[in-house]
């Protein structure tokens, strides 16, 4: 089972999962926790060769999609959790989706930051060119060079340093597993992207995150149950450089959302 960490709530309260992106852990959401546990319930997950989450059975030459939310329902249900909101990171929201569509009743209200949702032509060459470079380069290499790429800025380095610090504990050769995502990663962007999205969902962004926030965009206006909120000044991993905001705004939403908030069309909003 994957290692993972729960906060109750002493008078019981409803559950919130946390999903992070490729190369994170359950440190993604250090400055989430203490935000989130005086109202919720809180379990935490380091995925599959991710964190402390390392050796486990059985074992695959290489991962897919399915294999990823089975990891995750399998905590879920080892815990008797009938009905959860979800939080995600980057690529955690398309693993959240996925969830959502193959357990709907298991699924409440979704925030997904630093959201994935279209295989634009940018992303396709980040993810050809990383298929390329995994036959020369070593995988912290390749991380290393991507980071950059997604988080240029002086503003980014906190956050990218952090998430460089959590990808260190993947080895070369787990790394290559979950390239095996990448078989049907774009047809499951296309996918998501065209379904109606039928919980409620909240998308937070960095106005700096210039590899994934067009799509992001392009996706809130198509579904009419979804909010985008855009920080100014901030990149790809918006819950840890803008965390006070991104608490303020997600805690907000899982305890207040109703219908009426979501009935008019995606609101966009700037936050320094």
């Amino acid at each position: 089972m994957l290692h993972f960490e729960t906060h109750t709530h002493p008078n019981g309260a409803p559950w919130v999962v946390f999903v992070h992106g490729a190369g994170g852990a359950i440190g993604s959401w250090r400055y989430q926790v203490e935000a989130f546990k005086p109202f919720f319930n809180l379990l935490l997950l380091d995925l599959r060769d991710h964190g402390l989450s390392k050796n486990m059975k059985p074992s695959f030459d290489s991962y897919n999609f399915e294999i990823v939310c089975k990891d995750i329902l399998e905590v879920v249900d080892h815990l008797g959790i009938k009905k959860a909101s979800f939080v995600s990171l980057s690529l955690g929201s398309v693993i959240l989706q996925r969830i959502a569509v193959s357990r709907p009743p298991l699924v409440d209200k979704i925030v997904m930051a630093g959201g994935i949702f279209r295989a634009t032509l940018k992303m396709r060459f980040f993810v050809h060119g990383g298929k390329f470079f995994d036959h020369i380069l070593p995988y912290e290499w390749i991380y290393r060079i991507f980071s950059w790429v997604v988080l240029p800025k002086k503003n980014h380095q906190f956050s990218r340093e952090m998430y460089r610090k959590q990808a260190k504990k993947l080895t070369n050769k787990e790394y290559m597993k979950w390239v095996g995502l990448y078989g049907e990663f774009f047809k499951i962007l296309d996918e998501c992207f065209n379904a109606p999205m039928l919980n409620k969902s909240l998308v937070v962004m960095g106005a700096q995150d210039h590899v994934f926030l067009k799509a992001a965009q392009r996706f809130a206006k198509k579904q009419k149950e979804t909010k985008l909120v855009i920080f100014e000044k901030c990149g790809h991993i918006c819950n840890i450089e803008k965390w006070k905001d991104f608490n303020r705004v997600a805690v907000q939403f899982l305890r207040e959302a109703t219908t009426n908030d979501l009935e008019s069309q995606p609101l966009e909003m700037g936050m320094s």
